[in-house]
């Protein structure tokens, strides 16, 4: 860790979460010319301000040079804009995209029943740098100690970075239960902590910590504080912002 950096602040999985988001940053009294900010994909879908999630993200990139990682919900917005496949639509909306939706186009949109060609027309013709922005984020992050990644690595691969990109956001159990090539830790999201030890507090594994705290389904948002005194774990409860 660098002399001039006191911290590395690991957040993942915020889901429109932005009240919280916020909130957690204050907690944890986030300094963005000290501390290095890492962001582990999916900012959109379920919760209610995905648009001003992916406003702030870009901010605290563009301004602060926080490292902003894509996660399978990024994904699968980009996926129901850029394409016009019927599959790819489904998925979006089947996994809390209704919410981002209404995030960028208004209440209208949705109160008059959803139209979701004039709805990703108008995305698409008025968040051109959303879309640039989400486009261009990494699958995933390595530094001397750690490697930063939306869901994880397939262990089959005993080069850890030719696991495919899809897999680098969607994987579960295989990297879960497997051992990755790699003296680093890895750092992940994705899978909510509840599910890895049946509670939403951060999962520490051989070679693993779980950051994801369940935000979006009423658990929490964690944030995983790296320093030279070791971890130290953060948190704000979302319960009452739950769109589950």
């Amino acid at each position: 860790m660098k002399d001039d950096q006191k911290r590395i602040l690991v957040i993942s999985d915020l889901h429109g979460m932005y009240d919280h988001f916020i909130r957690l940053l204050d907690k944890v009294n986030f300094n963005p010319t000290q501390d290095k900010l890492i962001l582990l994909g999916d900012y959109v879908d379920r919760g209610r301000k995905s648009k001003q999630v992916l406003d702030k993200v870009m901010e605290l990139v563009n301004t602060y040079d926080a490292i902003a990682l894509i996660g399978n919900h990024d994904k699968m917005f980009l996926d129901w804009l850029l394409t016009n496949d019927g599959m790819n639509e489904f998925n979006f909306f089947r996994n809390g995209g209704l919410q981002t939706v209404e995030s960028y186009c208004g209440l209208d949109f949705i109160d008059s029943g959803i139209d979701t060609l004039k709805a990703k027309k108008f995305i698409l013709d008025n968040y051109q740098h959303h879309i640039k922005f989400l486009i261009e984020l990494p699958y995933f992050h390595e530094t001397d100690e750690y490697i930063f990644v939306h869901a994880g690595f397939n262990p089959l691969y005993e080069n850890w970075r030719l696991t495919p990109h899809e897999e680098m956001i969607w994987i579960r159990d295989e990297f879960h239960h497997g051992k990755v090539q790699t003296d680093k830790t890895i750092v992940f999201g994705h899978t909510p902590c509840v599910n890895l030890h049946g509670k939403p507090d951060v999962w520490f594994s051989e070679g693993k910590i779980g950051i994801d705290g369940g935000a979006a389904y009423g658990y929490q948002l964690n944030c995983l504080e790296i320093s030279e005194d070791g971890f130290t774990r953060h948190y704000v409860k979302t319960k009452e912002e739950s769109n589950v």
